[in-house]
């Protein structure tokens, strides 16, 4: 585990350096890797990190992204790293028919913030593009990232919801989650393609998170909001490496895995942990309520190990961060937020 990371450049290798463990799991999977929606917080790196394994272990598949690629230099940056990109919009029918057939298919494309006043796009995004990337990729293994907003709240004492617990989703954001899932289940089951539908909590690293935005709020001495009291966090390069280790967990029906980091930890603590690093006593307002937005992992644990990164280390890299003017990506989570108004 490294000290420090002080520079993007040194970041976004960490984020992308593959374990022996999706090396070989990776060498088990047949085909090429298609990364449909790779331009969010996320896929750049997920896209970089299956390049990485792919020339490790010597493997015979390539890497492709889909994407809008606004952000011409990061279509550049991932062509010179050795990934095919392909610039399009998955709204658009005509083209999407277009996309070669592939075999495994990470699914990353969605919506969720400015949800609110602009609900039909994202019902769009969220449900009609699955439908029609579901039919399409209908022989492919997929990997679904989806939320644990599909969840309702769950109380703090009891661990978090598993891929057993009922589905509750708060608001539209989440009931239209919920209906990308249904999508793909229902293309897995009309055509028995395997899918995994990867329920994702909160992932981070230093340009953006919960972890960023606790710590923000320390250093600059504004008061943290304690309503939503608890969370789940996981290393950005741990989920992205879970998700291409996905691919061999697929199945039809679908195979729900839930994706964080196996803790519940309290925002207060977060919060005084910044505190001890920066020297400064944390302000608080409101008061933590009994339930929260969490997901139980001992699925995910059990196939892929616990995250590499612990808490305590993602705190540390992100206090340095904040100290150093560190860039940031300002795409705020809304952890707080109990209604689902996103």
């Amino acid at each position: 585990m490294i000290d420090s990371i002080n520079t993007v450049e040194k970041l976004e290798d960490f984020l992308s350096t593959p374990s022996d463990e999706l090396v070989a799991d990776l060498s088990k999977i047949e085909g090429d890797i298609l990364i449909l929606g790779l331009g969010g917080k996320m896929g750049p790196t997920l896209a970089l990190l299956a390049q990485r394994a792919v020339d490790e272990g010597n493997l015979d598949k390539r890497v492709i992204g889909v994407s809008r690629f606004s952000d011409k230099d990061l279509r550049s940056d991932l062509e010179s790293a050795g990934i095919k990109t392909i610039a399009g919009d998955l709204l658009d029918t005509k083209w999407l028919s277009t996309l070669s057939d592939i075999e495994n298919v990470i699914y990353m494309a969605g919506n969720k913030f400015g949800t609110t006043g602009n609900e039909h796009y994202t019902w769009a995004m969220n449900t009609f593009v699955p439908g029609m990337v579901a039919s399409k990729y209908r022989n492919s293994r997929i990997v679904v990232f989806s939320t644990g907003n599909v969840y309702p709240l769950s109380s703090v004492t009891e661990g978090g919801a598993t891929e057993l617990s009922r589905l509750g989703p708060i608001g539209e954001y989440a009931q239209s989650c919920l209906g990308r899932e249904r999508m793909f289940e229902y293309f897995s089951n009309r055509h028995q393609t395997p899918v995994v539908l990867f329920r994702l909590n909160y992932a981070l690293e230093m340009r953006y998170g919960v972890l960023l935005e606790i710590g923000q709020s320390v250093f600059k001495k504004k008061p943290v909001d304690l309503k939503m009291g608890h969370v789940n966090l996981i290393w950005q390069g741990d989920a992205n490496e879970f998700a291409l280790r996905s691919l061999l967990h697929c199945s039809s029906p679908p195979n729900p895995i839930n994706v964080t980091g196996h803790e519940t930890l309290s925002i207060k603590w977060i919060a005084e942990e910044f505190g001890k690093l920066f020297g400064i006593k944390p302000a608080f307002e409101s008061a933590p309520e009994e339930t929260a937005l969490l997901s139980n992992t001992t699925k995910a644990n059990g196939l892929f190990g616990t995250p590499k990164v612990p808490i305590g280390k993602m705190i540390e890299w992100t206090a340095n961060w904040i100290s150093i003017g560190g860039e940031t990506l300002d795409k705020p989570t809304h952890f707080q937020e109990r209604e689902g108004a996103f």
